[in-house]
């Protein structure tokens, strides 16, 4: 009975903080703006707020917003597969292990900004965003797969054996729920590494109608209200993405656990 009357309580508890919080913080930022009194350095929150307004009704912005998601995401999946891909191989075969390893450590290990300057030679400058967030993504999810991947307990492998589960139910019924925790957090981790590294060589290598692109010719032009106002879309797609990417991963675990476990039991 306590459990159902102390969780909402919570949850508002919560959301009159996170606004607490807000309005604390925009409170200093206008503090800031009016001991500064100089737009050019530190606009006001309300000057941010029109800018922002501005910028939503234009096309500019929607097709800018889109085309940097579409790279991002492209990215993002394809260093999901890529880095699983590496897990496994790694895991089961010495000589991948050997081969591949080292190669994702020193990626994982080098500046993103020598990457993109180093593929600005060889990369078309609209595919370049989505091949860095790729880069950045594989080691992570190899990473956090392979440990997942290491960590299976020996001991329901065995109990798999005795009870001659055979390899499909054993993948879906021990593999791959153990790993699930690990896959999980390699995806939300990368998810905020690929959106911030694609804007970054989106801003060095400016494609057309890309969010990179606009803020630095906010930067340019020194408007800085449209510079705050892009970096707060960017921060707020990224929270976006994140909350999606959460409900997918836990709707997926849910399916795999309801779903795909039924069926194969029957």
């Amino acid at each position: 009975m306590t459990h159902f009357t102390t969780t909402p309580n919570n949850k508002i508890r919560g959301l009159l903080a996170g606004f607490g919080a807000a309005v604390f913080w925009l409170a200093v930022w206008q503090l800031i703006s009016m001991l500064v009194a100089q737009e050019l350095l530190v606009p006001a929150p309300l000057m941010v707020l029109k800018a922002l307004g501005r910028l939503v009704v234009t096309t500019t912005f929607w097709r800018s917003t889109y085309l940097s998601l579409l790279r991002i995401v492209v990215g993002f999946v394809t260093g999901i597969f890529c880095g699983s891909g590496a897990a496994i191989l790694t895991t089961r075969f010495k000589a991948a292990d050997f081969l591949i390893s080292p190669v994702l450590r020193i990626i994982r290990a080098t500046p993103v900004a020598s990457f993109i300057i180093l593929a600005l030679v060889w990369i078309r400058t609209g595919w370049l965003p989505a091949f860095i967030s790729f880069l950045m993504v594989v080691p992570v999810v190899w990473s956090n797969v392979e440990n997942g991947i290491r960590q299976i307990d020996d001991k329901l492998l065995e109990m798999a054996q005795v009870l001659r589960l055979g390899r499909l139910k054993t993948l879906l019924h021990i593999r791959i729920p153990s790993v699930m925790p690990y896959f999980t957090a390699a995806c939300t981790t990368g998810m905020g590494l690929a959106w911030k590294s694609g804007i970054a060589a989106e801003v060095i290598c400016r494609p057309d109608f890309s969010i990179g692109k606009q803020l630095q010719n906010a930067k340019i032009y020194l408007e800085t209200p449209d510079v705050f106002a892009w970096t707060i879309t960017i921060v707020l797609l990224s929270m976006l993405l994140e909350k999606l990417l959460v409900l997918a991963t836990g709707r997926f675990g849910h399916w795999f656990h309801t779903g795909a476990a039924g069926k194969e039991s029957k």
